[in-house]
């Protein structure tokens, strides 16, 4: 028998997020589950002309805040609680649902204040810190035994140069805070290190980053290798909304965001996730993700993101419930239903695989675990009932990439003829240089 899912369509969700990212797939997926369930809902992106706004299942649009300041946050939702409650109503009556890291923990941050008008999961700022900060989840790996990259934190340029000699070159920088990192400054949130002299000039780069740098050994990568997991722990601890992905192209390719990844059973990421989980006593919407080291055979915990990974919708079953949905029917009072595995669905993140592919073109059939009678592609921006977000997205991304060539271009043929018309082409309305990294 189908299983009901009971949602109480009188509480509206307002998706934030901070992040300049007019490309993130995850908004739309979030926008599309919850208003195909009948549920109003709210979103809170860089510019109401991102492809997202156009989405038919989205009630409004509100521009972010000019900064990432938790309390301009906290006064925004509460503008939009009170256009969209009666002011007489004094119990929670929104869901707010943090999108990016920066989102979650200035949500965890303001939940007090937020609290009387708002539905959100029991975490605090110092919870979420402990996996969302990349060397926080470093020493939180270590103190559980749980297999992570090796990693060291340097405190003088020295040391970052004897760090990345002693891990094995290349090795993987990260900013342990990337959320901190300030635009246009060229620094990304995970670079690959290639030499002692890249070692030392990103670490002088430390002050303008804004948190400390961390370099780790570079797991290899290769084919089947990579996995997720996504899940959402309800107001009791349980995690009955979980599962295991595998990745099977990425952008950039063989690291970086999924750009197709499978519904695919793996018991060993599965109960190594769900025991951190417990011992952390972690509450709300995650996202891991791991990489099997093959001279060991231990998947090593590579990243933990406190709230909805963009590809969530890949865990949807055949009665429509994923991890956005169960949040909702937990934080309304409603019962979430156990989840039903739906092995060997895909989902294409039609962008980021059109690059991978072109990086790659070698055919990647699946594993022959896959069900194949069970097979189901959704694309991640396409959808017969709400068609015209792809179009905008297709419209910006084809401007985005001329920007990029462009700018290639530009710096190809020297400073003087840097700022001609003809290589420079004019940037489109609500695009951004800014993709994200995962």
């Amino acid at each position: 028998m189908p299983r009901r899912q009971n949602f109480d369509t009188s509480v509206p969700t307002v998706l934030v997020r901070l992040d300049r990212n007019p490309f993130h797939h995850g908004t739309l997926g979030a926008a599309r589950s919850l208003g195909r369930a009948g549920i109003p809902v709210h979103a809170v992106v860089e510019s109401s002309t991102s492809p997202v706004a156009r989405s038919r299942y989205l009630h409004a649009v509100h521009t972010r805040p000019p900064t990432n300041r938790s309390t301009d946050l906290a006064e925004l939702l509460a503008r939009i609680a009170g256009e969209v409650t009666a002011p007489d109503i004094s119990s929670p009556s929104v869901l707010a649902m943090p999108l990016d890291d920066v989102s979650a923990l200035a949500l965890a941050r303001r939940r007090a204040e937020l609290a009387p008008r708002f539905l959100l999961p029991e975490q605090t700022e110092e919870q979420l810190l402990r996996v969302a900060d990349k060397a926080a989840l470093a020493a939180t790996c270590a103190s559980l035994g749980l297999p992570h990259p090796r990693t060291e934190l340097p405190g003088t340029t020295d040391e970052a140069a004897s760090m990345a000699w002693s891990l094995g070159l290349p090795v993987i920088a990260k900013w342990s805070r990337p959320w901190l990192l300030p635009a246009g400054r060229g620094l990304r949130s995970t670079t690959i290190v290639r030499s002692l002299a890249e070692a030392r000039e990103l670490y002088d780069r430390t002050p303008e980053a804004g948190s400390r740098l961390l370099l780790q050994e570079l797991l290899p990568a290769g084919r089947d290798l990579d996995w997720f997991f996504h899940g959402y722990v309800d107001s009791a601890g349980r995690c009955v909304t979980g599962a295991t992905g595998r990745k099977e192209r990425s952008w950039p390719d063989g690291a970086g965001l999924t750009a197709v990844g499978r519904w695919t059973a793996n018991p060993v990421v599965d109960r190594a996730a769900r025991e951190l989980l417990d011992a952390l006593g972690y509450r709300g919407v995650c996202d891991l993700d791991f990489r099997l080291d093959r001279s060991t055979g231990a998947y090593h915990l590579l990243d933990f993101n406190p709230r909805p990974g963009a590809q969530f919708r890949l865990f949807t079953d055949a009665e429509g419930l994923d991890v956005v949905r169960a949040a909702h029917l937990d934080l309304t009072g409603r019962a979430v239903p156990p989840h039903s595995p739906a092995y060997g669905r895909r989902f294409v993140v039609e962008n980021y695989a059109a690059l991978s592919l072109l990086a790659s073109p070698r055919p990647r059939p699946p594993a022959v675990s896959d069900a194949p009678g069970r097979r189901r592609t959704e694309r991640a921006w396409f959808a017969v009932d709400d068609p015209a977000p792809a179009f905008a997205m297709g419209r910006a991304w084809i401007a985005h990439l001329l920007r990029k060539a462009g700018g290639a271009l530009a710096r190809r043929l020297g400073p003087g003829r840097a700022r001609h018309p003809a290589t420079l082409p004019a940037p489109a309305r609500g695009s951004s240089d800014q993709l994200p990294h995962r």
